[in-house]
């Protein structure tokens, strides 16, 4: 049983040939899930721990969705300054 959801659930990554940069939320969401289901119900995970794994990827995503939007307005910007700049005849 563990290989089959350990092949289910972190497989996907590998089959799909990405990186390990590009994992993504449901990447992380299916080995969170792999994690809670494999580990010990008399020794669970430190739930500082859990809570640090989340805080870090909720920080991450923060960050992702930060670059994505600062590079939509430098495109835009890009895009104004072409527009609004002299075409100097050749």
């Amino acid at each position: 049983m563990i290989n089959s959801v350990t092949n289910s659930g972190i497989g996907t990554a590998s089959q799909a040939g990405r990186g390990m940069d590009a994992l993504g939320q449901g990447d992380f969401l299916r080995l969170l899930t792999v994690q809670m289901q494999q580990q010990d119900p008399f020794d669970p995970v430190d739930n500082k721990e859990m809570l640090a794994q989340m805080a870090q990827f909720s920080s991450l995503a923060g960050v992702a969705e930060t670059n994505s939007a600062l590079a939509t307005i430098a495109d835009k910007l890009d895009r104004l300054i072409a527009m609004s700049s002299p075409t100097t005849p050749a």
